[in-house]
């Protein structure tokens, strides 16, 4: 099984619109194997978007996420990160197709409600720096024979 990072933006959060995402996610068949809120101090922000650190949008990006808190999740099941990332859509939510999470929810490119990691490698990385090992709990799903 392969895990990803979901983190819910402080839009999603003050939207009310963690439930819903929670709900899809769960849906599709993910099982969360790691959930909280936290606010996101500067340490972790600068390591969670390192990659974006000299583009024009990091100083805004970073200002947002850390504007208010984040629900964060560690999701679980076959080829997760990219179940995730399709279900997303398109970072432009002007550009994401209506069924997925963005196209459903958001209402433009920088408040787009969820992030996630993109890569697999990335996923590990970015669980290591929002989850202490014990906050993982893996466990077996009921259903699992019927969903995977």
């Amino acid at each position: 099984m392969e895990r990803s990072l979901v983190l819910l933006k402080p839009d999603a959060v003050a939207r009310g619109l963690v439930g819903r995402i929670i709900g899809r996610l769960e849906g599709k068949g993910l099982k969360i194997v790691g959930l909280k809120m936290t606010k996101l101090d500067s340490a972790r922000l600068e390591r969670l978007y390192s990659m974006h650190k000299e583009k024009p949008f990091y100083e805004e990006l970073t200002g947002f996420m850390a504007r208010g808190p984040i629900v964060a999740m560690v999701v679980e099941g076959p080829s997760a990160v990219s179940v995730v990332r399709s279900m997303l859509g398109v970072t432009d939510s002007a550009r994401a197709q209506p069924g997925t999470i963005r196209g459903d929810l958001a209402v433009s490119k920088e408040k787009n409600v969820v992030h996630a990691a993109d890569s697999p490698e990335r996923a590990e990385e970015e669980i290591r720096i929002l989850f202490k090992d014990e906050e993982i709990v893996s466990w077996d799903h009921p259903l699992s024979d019927y969903v995977y």
